[in-house]
């Protein structure tokens, strides 16, 4: 699994990260001709790491080639824009980064034969299944908190952490049994408070998580990114 962001991987973040400017991929292009929304450029002063598209990740190898940005629906952009305001308004300190959001459903069947018949196959959405995930809609968005210098404040599990600790529907017993503390629970009611305010839902089984509608409006009203 892949340790809390350090110092180190904070600045080679930015050294990877795209110019501004940079010409679109042919996936970039693609989501925008069906409608989807760059975040980066949507919503000024949020902060966007795509792990995907680095080998950083529970895969340990590049799944996003040609997609280092962020892409939402519409409907879902307005939410993120009103949480990065909500955040803002309440903690001038604290910056929204977005880890991922629009996931193709062909990375979406890589990442499901990895974890297929195994411990983690609860972490991971079906591809078979609604078409997938909420992410492969474009209706979710993978978000932390970093302060002023960078760096994630403490949530109890480092994103993408397959296990008990990242769930939020067990918090009370996580604090029982030492396995997070009052501050990391607090900080992860945070992002769920500005979050939730700005229409997102809560996935319990991964604090990071958080779809802008049910998977079942997603598949009714929506199409499947390929």
């Amino acid at each position: 699994m892949k340790r809390q962001l350090s110092l180190i991987f904070i600045a080679l973040m930015f050294i990877a990260a795209p110019a501004w400017g940079q010409k679109k991929t042919s996936i970039e292009k693609h989501l925008e001709r069906i409608g989807l929304q760059n975040v980066a450029e949507e919503i000024p002063g949020i902060e966007v790491y795509m792990v995907y598209a680095t080998p950083y990740n529970f895969m340990g190898r590049v799944l996003y080639e040609g997609l280092d940005e962020a892409y939402l629906v519409p409907e879902a952009m307005a939410k993120l824009r009103k949480a990065n305001e909500l955040l803002r308004k309440k903690r001038m300190d604290l910056h929204l980064v977005v880890y991922d959001a629009a996931r193709p459903r062909s990375i979406q069947i890589q990442m499901w034969k990895v974890v297929e018949n195994t411990d983690l196959q609860d972490f991971v959405a079906n591809p078979y299944k609604s078409g997938g995930g909420a992410h492969n809609y474009g209706v979710a968005v993978d978000v932390t908190l970093v302060d002023c210098t960078g760096h994630p404040i403490p949530m109890g599990s480092e994103y993408d952490y397959f296990g008990d600790r990242a769930r939020v529907d067990l918090e009370d017993e996580l604090i029982k049994r030492g396995e997070i503390n009052q501050r990391e629970l607090q900080n992860r009611q945070l992002l769920r408070e500005i979050m939730t305010e700005a229409g997102w839902l809560v996935e319990p089984s991964e604090w990071w998580h958080f779809n802008a509608m049910p998977i079942t409006e997603a598949s009714e009203r929506l199409t499947v990114i390929q």
